[in-house]
C-alpha cells in the first residue's frame, strides 16, 4: 500500500503530477486545491496518497493533507461516486468547506460537479452527514473543554471552521442549548438553510 510520496516534481499537469522518489516516477491525479500546494517542476513536493487498485488498472491519488484525503475516501464509499468524481469534488472548495457544505444539507453545492446529479448529491449528504457531523463534533471538543460557555464553545468551532467571528454570532443568534456539538449542528443547519434560500 502506497500511503504517501515525497520527491522531486517531474511533471505539472490541470488533472495530475509525476513525482521522482528515488528513480521512479510515480502519477499521481490530483483536486484542483492539492495542485495549487504542489511546486513548481524540479522542486521537491509531499503528498498523501491512495493506492485505488482496479482489474484492468492501478491508479494513484495524491493528496496535499491528510483531511483532503480522508474526505476522498468517505466520497468514494457513497454509491455512484468514483474516484475520478470524487477527485472533481474535491477540486471544488476545501476539505473544510465541502464538510461544512454535507454537515449543513447543502445538496446544490454537489450537484455542480461534473457527474453528479440531483440524486446522487442528495445520496452524499444522507450517507456522509453523521460521520461528517461526528468529525466536526470531535473538531469543537478539541477547541476548548475548559469549562467555557456553550456558546462560546460553539462560536469557537465555527470560527475554527472558517466562518468570520461575527459570521458565527450571527448563526449563533436565536440558537439556545447547552451543549456547544447541538448548538454548532443547529448553527450549521441554519448556514446550509440560508445559503440554499439565497
Amino acid at each position: 500500500m502506497i500511503a504517501a510520496v515525497r520527491g522531486e516534481v517531474m511533471v505539472r499537469r490541470a488533472d495530475h503530477v509525476v513525482l521522482d522518489a528515488a528513480g521512479v516516477g510515480y502519477r499521481l491525479a490530483v483536486s484542483a486545491e492539492t495542485l495549487k500546494a504542489v511546486p513548481a517542476a524540479g522542486q521537491d513536493a509531499f503528498l498523501h496518497a491512495e493506492l485505488i487498485a482496479r482489474e484492468d488498472s492501478l491508479a494513484l491519488y495524491g493528496f496535499s493533507s491528510e483531511e483532503e484525503r480522508d474526505l476522498f475516501r468517505l466520497l468514494i464509499s457513497v454509491s455512484g461516486i468514483g474516484p475520478k468524481v470524487a477527485i472533481a469534488t474535491l477540486s471544488g472548495g476545501s476539505p473544510r468547506d465541502l464538510l461544512r457544505a454535507i454537515a449543513a444539507g447543502d445538496a446544490k453545492r454537489f450537484q455542480a460537479v461534473p457527474g453528479i446529479g440531483k440524486r446522487t448529491s442528495e445520496r452524499i449528504i444522507v450517507e456522509l452527514r453523521e460521520k461528517v457531523a461526528g468529525a466536526l463534533e470531535e473538531e469543537v471538543t478539541l477547541v476548548g473543554g475548559d469549562g467555557t460557555d456553550a456558546r462560546g464553545l460553539a462560536r469557537d468551532g465555527l470560527v475554527n471552521l472558517g466562518y468570520a467571528p461575527l459570521e458565527a454570532e450571527e448563526l449563533l443568534d436565536g440558537l439556545e442549548g447547552e451543549d456547544p456539538q447541538e448548538l454548532l449542528a443547529a448553527a450549521l443547519r441554519k448556514a446550509g438553510g440560508s445559503r440554499s434560500t439565497a
